[in-house]
């Protein structure tokens, strides 16, 4: 039953803290293997357009610039975005303050971290939000006035996800990135893949790579953040052990239950053995014993923990704040790994209780 809802608990976390990073991270991410940028011709786009189980897509340009507003400065990320965008994430469903910004526009939606450090409000004519990048090119800067392009934006929105991502990205239209940036009217840093549900990941990825001969990296959602799928899986794994550790200490009071029953029924036994039943049929015995004293107890354990589960996930009983209720995930998965982890173990310590039954014992 603990077992069970620990696991549970951790699932739930999981989808918790992955809900953050999943609304402004797309199904499948393209960018370019050589260089922060690369070209997409119409006839490529047909093509991605025309492949199964591809929902829809949108062309972005992502880059580190720097925001200057009111005599404050922020490098952070800009992040040029087309039509499609909130088709492909959630992004509207994010917003604090304000809406969302309009197509072929100097609006810009911020995060709600960088509104802070800037003290910054919305359609503020006052002060300006000024976006500057360097130019491209070779050669010695000799007047650093012309070294950058500039820009200046209008915050018309302000969204709010978590403390890292709501000081990571700035939001522009696409065309005003590629202006800022010097970039061809063709010319992206990446796209943004939407799937339909069950979809053919690993078919899409390979007609995706065929339609730019192999010159992209696409990356699904666990790829693009690695770091935090290795972390909660580890802590998941960390748990699973920690708690049948506790299950093989527990398991040694059934190891020591069986070898006493063996002891008190020494003198059955031994008639048994007289009559012509063998040693190994004997130990069968207490093999199937403590094997189904296991199944039936795991089975108790699994109801009980599936009952306070569901009820959490329900009623809300377990609070961390008093908005937010501790997450829970009912799966079948736990259910199993559950499962055959007790059966496993009790099958093991009832065979290791079981083999004390020998001739020499009941001679």
């Amino acid at each position: 039953m603990a077992l069970f809802v620990v696991l549970s608990v951790f699932s739930g976390l999981k989808v918790f803290s992955l809900s953050f990073s999943n609304t402004i991270d797309p199904d499948l991410k393209i960018s370019s293997t050589l260089g922060k940028s690369f070209f997409v011709s119409p006839n490529q786009e047909n093509k991605i357009k025309e492949i199964e189980g591809l929902a829809c897509y949108s062309k972005i340009i992502e880059e580190r610039v720097l925001f200057t507003f009111d005599g404050k400065q922020e490098v952070t990320y800009l992040k040029g975005v087309d039509s499609e965008y909130s088709k492909v994430n959630a992004i509207k469903k994010t917003l604090y303050n304000g809406d969302w910004l309009k197509p072929n526009t100097d609006e810009v939606v911020v995060g709600y971290g960088i509104a802070q450090k800037f003290s910054m409000g919305l359609l503020d004519f006052n002060n300006s939000l000024e976006v500057l990048a360097p130019k491209p090119g070779k050669g010695t800067i000799e007047n650093p006035a012309e070294a950058f392009n500039e820009i200046v934006v209008i915050p018309v929105g302000i969204y709010a996800i978590s403390e890292d991502l709501d000081s990571k990205y700035v939001f522009s239209d696409l065309g005003l990135a590629q202006e800022l940036l010097e970039y061809k009217p063709n010319q992206i840093s990446g796209i943004e893949v939407k799937l339909k549900k069950d979809a053919d990941e690993n078919g899409i990825l390979s007609k995706l790579k065929t339609i730019f001969q192999n010159k992209i990296t696409v990356k699904n959602r666990a790829q693009l953040n690695e770091s935090l799928y290795k972390m909660l899986n580890t802590e998941n794994l960390a748990v699973y052990l920690i708690f049948t550790l506790v299950i093989i200490i527990a398991l040694f009071n059934l190891i020591g239950a069986l070898i006493m029953m063996i002891l008190d029924k020494k003198g059955n036994l031994k008639t048994l053995l007289n009559l012509g039943t063998e040693i190994k049929d004997l130990r069968k015995i207490f093999l199937l014993q403590g094997t189904l004293l296991s199944i039936f107890s795991g089975v108790v354990g699994l109801i009980l923990g599936i009952t306070i589960v569901l009820i959490q996930q329900r009623y809300e009983l377990v609070m961390i704040t008093p908005t937010l209720a501790y997450p829970v995930v009912f799966t079948i998965e736990n259910v199993l790994i559950v499962f055959a982890t007790i059966v496993s173990l009790g099958f093991i310590a009832s065979l290791i209780a079981s083999s004390r039954v020998s001739k020499k014992l009941l001679d």
